[in-house]
């Protein structure tokens, strides 16, 4: 039911946010629309997208057409699938105004918390420890979250880090509803909690991209990579596992559902260290460059070769994923931003 909710809020948030897209210049238009002809859109729907060179030559033929062409081509049919600048708008939009609610709902119940300043009371009388209304509150609107996002990942925009992301949805499923199972609820709010610490950063450099405002999308995304790297590679390691793998074992010692556990919650730590590296990339190449560049997980492709670059094509940040990648719900790389 609260997956529904969920959904139904993304849609309705998106009413909301398309009249302030288009206040902010951001035009409801795609990519460059391919050339209508009958026997290239064949060869796209039947046989493949990407030709490969002894197709290409064949095709050029038969069409006397330029090899050159004919690659423009596929590439601007691929392009003409992809979602426009006004509906990644949207989707970020719905998913920063969520990320940014829950950071500060849960700042705010945790301030108050005992174990958000000594990790050992997340174990102190474990199992026996009580489930107040705020504390259910926050996990069943963060387990149905992330259920939604699985349910979406597969209607909403496509990334090239679909699977990582898939994963990373898993895992974080995974860990809330085995946490909530077996009552490991405090040591669970605070991963969540700093989980969503730079989310909405990572949203509202997005929101600064497709506004065409790249100074701001450049601060945000930078800001968003140092947070970024030192919750997930600082603070989660140290404050998190360490209470999960030693302070745990110490306190209550091992136990059946101790390793399961652990695995889940290292399994995301992997995650971070791959999207680390993917952002410090993506950052020492703008220090270089003056300005952030594309993203890895970029669903509108490159024309660096070609001289007609996409309509939605914009200088600037990539996507994450978070979903990056989003998702991080999105990371980045070399080369010239295109949409997301």
């Amino acid at each position: 039911y609260l997956v529904l909710i969920h959904l139904f809020l993304g849609k309705s948030c998106r009413f909301i946010a398309k009249p302030c897209a288009i206040n902010l210049g951001i035009q409801d238009s795609g990519p460059h629309r391919a050339q209508p002809n009958a026997i290239l859109e064949k060869v796209f729907t039947s046989i493949t997208k990407s030709p490969d060179g002894k197709r290409l030559e064949g095709l050029s033929k038969q069409l006397d057409w330029d090899v050159r062409k004919i690659q423009r081509w596929f590439r601007h049919r691929r392009n003409q699938d992809k979602p426009t600048t006004l509906t990644k708008f949207c989707e970020s939009m719905w998913r920063f105004t969520f990320y940014l609610s829950i950071f500060f709902y849960g700042i705010r119940f945790l301030w108050t918390a005992p174990w958000f300043w000594d990790t050992r009371q997340c174990w102190y009388n474990y199992p026996f420890q009580p489930l107040t209304s705020r504390l259910y509150y926050y996990y069943i609107l963060e387990l149905a979250f992330y259920w939604s996002l699985m349910f979406s990942q597969f209607t909403d925009i496509k990334r090239k880090d679909f699977l990582i992301m898939f994963v990373h949805h898993l895992a974080t499923i995974g860990l809330i509803t085995f946490s909530y199972m077996n009552n490991m609820v405090r040591v669970g709010t605070l991963v969540l909690c700093l989980h969503d610490a730079s989310d909405f950063l990572l949203e509202a450099a997005k929101l600064a991209n497709y506004a065409k405002y790249q100074r701001l999308c450049d601060a945000f995304f930078m800001l968003f990579g140092v947070v970024f790297i030192v919750t997930r590679l600082g603070i989660y390691p140290f404050w998190i596992l360490n209470t999960t793998l030693f302070e745990s074992w110490e306190l209550i010692g091992p136990y059946p559902s101790w390793w399961l556990f652990n695995g889940l919650l290292v399994t995301l730590q992997v995650l971070h260290v791959i999207w680390s590296y993917l952002i410090i990339r993506t950052a020492s190449k703008a220090l270089v460059r003056g300005k952030v560049s594309k993203d890895d997980r970029s669903d509108v492709e490159s024309s660096s070769e070609e001289e007609d670059v996409t309509s939605n094509s914009t200088k600037g940040i990539f996507s994450t994923s978070s979903n990056g990648s989003n998702r991080l719900n999105g990371h980045v790389a070399g080369g010239q931003w295109t949409g997301e």
